[in-house]
């Protein structure tokens, strides 16, 4: 019966070591999680293996390519004003936009503070209708207005 107290014995004293481990056990638990999530992260990489497989019959509908509208290919031809800064020659919205970019970030005429500002020089102040500075979606808005 003496051999089999002392087991006993040291059985809670055990528990009491591992109620003491079991903290650090936990901590040494999260990071199994973490290898565990790569687990989840590779079966959900193969999933989105899968579904561009699905999406296959669907790419080859894309081949039938979306044509850009009309009213932003047509070539408009800018005002005098405008002309100045981009060229008299008739463009599209869409050039006659990036042609605009081109020349305010040329000579650098973004406000330094705020982005979103435009200052105008003297080629531009005409187009933006004597304003000092003006945001760039007025812009828009403004140019819009010298294009025929």
């Amino acid at each position: 019966m003496a051999t089999t107290k002392k087991p006993a014995a040291k059985a809670p004293a055990k528990k009491a070591v591992s109620a003491k481990k079991a903290a650090p056990a936990k901590k040494a638990a999260a990071p199994a999680k973490k290898a565990a999530d790569p687990a989840k992260k590779a079966s959900a990489a193969k999933k989105p293996a899968a579904k561009p497989a699905a999406k296959k019959p669907a790419a080859k509908k894309a081949p039938a390519k979306r044509t850009p509208s009309a009213a932003f290919m047509k070539p408009m031809t800018p005002s005098s004003a405008l002309g100045a800064v981009i060229g008299s020659s008739p463009l599209p919205r869409t050039e006659v936009t990036k042609k605009i970019w081109e020349y305010i970030k040329k000579n650098n005429l973004q406000d330094k503070n705020n982005r979103r500002m435009i200052n105008a020089d003297d080629k531009l102040k005409p187009v933006f209708g004597g304003k000092k500075q003006v945001s760039m979606f007025e812009m828009t808005k403004l140019v819009s207005g010298h294009l025929k």
